[in-house]
């Protein structure tokens, strides 16, 4: 439990008749949220799981040497990763792994592409989701609820 799940630090509501719709919708919105970000890391991993080392020279033009390696690496942590994700799984270190790789599309597109904001937003914004993720950790509806065990 954090802080800000603690009913006294929780900002009062303008129409406090509402919060009896907020709070039992919040761990379900939080957990689409988090099966819907684990599902699209798996869809856009799933082309690097099937040819794991296509991305060698992409990730070598970006200073990642041996490229087969870092591909490989690469690939598992969209796929897999975004499986552990989705369902809730080692979570925290399966959304950290995530935001790394978000932190380098955000460069790649951002700074190498030249692409500036309009390039990089939607990485940025990924990148936030799994540090909410890697920081909040998985809730009740997860594997890592069931097994009532986190990193």
């Amino acid at each position: 439990m954090t802080d800000f799940d603690h009913p006294a630090a929780r900002p009062r509501l303008i129409a406090p008749s509402l919060g009896r719709l907020y709070r039992p919708l919040e761990p379900v919105g939080e957990t689409v949220l988090r099966f819907a970000a684990g599902a699209l890391l798996v869809t856009h991993g799933y082309g690097k799981i099937i040819n794991p080392f296509g991305a060698a020279g992409m990730v070598e033009s970006l200073g990642f040497y041996p490229g087969n390696l870092w591909s490989l690496l690469l690939a598992c942590t969209e796929f897999f990763g975004g499986i552990f994700v989705a369902v809730g799984f080692l979570t925290r270190p399966a959304s950290f792994a995530a935001m790394i790789v978000l932190l380098v599309t955000v460069y790649f597109h951002g700074v190498v592409q030249g692409e500036g904001l309009a390039g990089a937003e939607k990485s940025i914004l990924w990148t936030a989701i799994f540090l909410f993720f890697a920081v909040r950790g998985s809730n009740r509806y997860s594997v890592d609820g069931v097994l009532g065990r986190q990193i």
